[in-house]
């Protein structure tokens, strides 16, 4: 029985009685022994928890066996390996300059085998046992595992649906097994939701050990800034955010706004605010939140994970991400790769990246082989939040995409707009960030890169009500240059029986 004992640990972890029964009626690593001593046990566990607060619960539960062996570090993302950090470091950086990347103890996460994983953060999934309701610290051992539960900051993000886009994927681009993973269905309304938990819980931690930082900051095109300045909030820290005057939706501002941040509107793009923070971070004891910290990638990995426990552990053929700054297409690739190295899956996706036409750097580097690489001026886009010329994370992606034998693709405004408008169409209610990953996806089932019996996910970044300005103005026909042809404007009708029933009557032949 020795080869199973991690099973005995999952079940006796102390989640409670109904999350214990619920694991043990499952198949786990079978055989697993259960002795009437064990029973008892569990039940004493489960009714000690029944007793304060949810993080009070956390408190008293029996850590997972050998987890005291699982930890993680900062190490440079190129260069010499023999560099590292303390994950409790205010670091951004290597010695040389480069991006750090966290990295997790392989080894020590491999003593338990690829079911056990499975069957652990099947049990979590959902439930409202701190921490391991959220998405994001359901993996806990694999984000943070040094992290107390007392320090995390959580609002149970994570957990976002797979839309399954039946309809749209059948009748528009001759697909069966097309699906949407909706990472805008979170607090905030963005993914960001996930690498902010990870991030201000490790702010939180490092505050209580007495480090000086007196605020945390990011510069932000709208959905950074609403997720820092939520998950500040919710821990007591102050947060400071530095926004593109004019450049991002009402929706977006208000956020930061109504969550008490220091609100600073500058007359720039985000390239300019990311270069403001930056050095405002190095003279002020304010810690930087932006994806050049690898702290965010670490809770942002987590979705990928998400999409293969969605799928029963099928690897999907393909993964298609709108591009901005880039973090999130390596921490995608981080999910998917943790998960082929514990043994989990034996594949990975390949991975594609949608850019904007108007800010298309990884795109140009692609038509390149990647032999090049420039920054842009990046023009207005109304997929705002990618509106990035000079990402931060561009070596991250191009290693991910290689490693993945992955594509880029780009969408002009009136191609993303009418992708995120046809869409809707179906049943959707997409941003336009999801409309640029749409647009490349009919671009790729054009040229047949793409099959239609291919299971392809299309990473929805944001919930569409953020961007409902735009799709006022797209169905309102007030968008320059854009004809819009599937906008679908209110017909505005007296108060009269007979006009009425002539309008239903042309709308119900057409």
């Amino acid at each position: 029985m020795a080869a199973f004992a991690p099973n005995s640990a999952l079940v006796f972890s102390g989640r409670g009685a109904t999350g214990a029964r619920s694991l043990s009626s499952r198949s786990i690593a079978k055989p697993v022994a259960i002795n009437d001593q064990s029973r008892v046990r569990k039940v004493n566990v489960g009714v000690r928890a029944a007793t304060g607060s949810i993080r009070e619960q956390a408190g008293r539960r029996a850590p997972l066996e050998k987890s005291t062996l699982f930890n993680c570090k900062y190490v440079p993302f190129s260069g010499d390996q023999n560099e590292e950090y303390s994950i409790d470091d205010v670091i951004y950086r290597s010695k040389n300059g480069g991006l750090l990347d966290v990295q997790h103890d392989m080894e020590a996460l491999a003593i338990y085998p690829p079911e056990y994983w499975k069957a652990l953060f099947d049990e979590r999934v959902g439930k409202t046992v701190w921490p391991y309701g959220s998405g994001v610290w359901s993996k806990k051992e694999w984000v943070l595992p040094g992290i107390s539960d007392d320090d995390i900051v959580s609002m149970f993000e994570g957990n976002s649906n797979l839309f399954w886009a039946d309809r749209y994927g059948r009748e528009v681009l001759g697909m069966n097994d097309l699906w949407v993973k909706q990472c805008g269905n979170s607090h905030t309304g963005s993914f960001k939701d996930l690498g902010m938990t990870a991030l201000v819980s490790q702010v939180n931690r490092m505050r209580k050990q007495g480090k000086p930082l007196a605020a945390v900051g990011c510069a932000s095109t709208g959905d950074t800034s609403a997720a820092l300045s939520a998950y500040a909030a919710a821990a007591g820290i102050p947060s400071i955010v530095f926004l593109p005057a004019d450049k991002i939706s009402l929706a977006q501002l208000v956020q930061p706004i109504a969550n008490g941040s220091l609100v600073l509107s500058i007359d720039t793009d985000f390239d300019g605010c990311m270069r403001l923070i930056r050095e405002v971070t190095a003279e002020l004891p304010i810690y930087l939140a932006n994806s050049l910290n690898s702290l965010r990638l670490e809770g942002q990995k987590t979705a990928a994970i998400e999409i293969l426990q969605q799928f029963d552990w099928q690897v999907p053929d393909y993964v298609i991400i709108p591009g901005g700054n880039l973090g999130n297409v390596y921490a995608f690739f981080k999910g998917f790769k943790m998960c082929k190295d514990l043994g989990l899956v034996d594949k990975l996706p390949r991975m594609v990246v949608a850019q904007a036409h108007n800010a298309n750097p990884l795109y140009r580097a692609y038509k390149t082989g990647f032999e090049k690489f420039e920054a842009i001026k990046a023009e207005p886009t109304f997929a705002s939040a990618i509106q990035i010329g000079d990402p931060v994370s561009i070596d991250r992606a191009v290693y991910a995409l290689k490693e993945t034998n992955g594509i880029v693709e780009e969408a002009t405004e009136e191609e993303l707009m009418d992708a995120a408008a046809e869409a809707d169409l179906t049943g959707m209610f997409n941003c336009p960030h999801t409309g640029v990953a749409l647009a490349a996806l009919k671009k790729l089932r054009e040229a047949q890169t793409i099959g239609p019996s291919d299971k392809v996910v299309v990473v929805s970044t944001a919930h569409g009500l953020k961007f409902a300005q735009s799709k006022v103005a797209y169905h309102a026909g007030e968008i320059e240059g854009i004809v819009g042809k599937f906008a679908n404007p209110p017909v505005e009708v007296k108060e009269d029986f007979g006009l009425v029933m002539d309008v239903l009557k042309e709308r119900l032949v057409q």
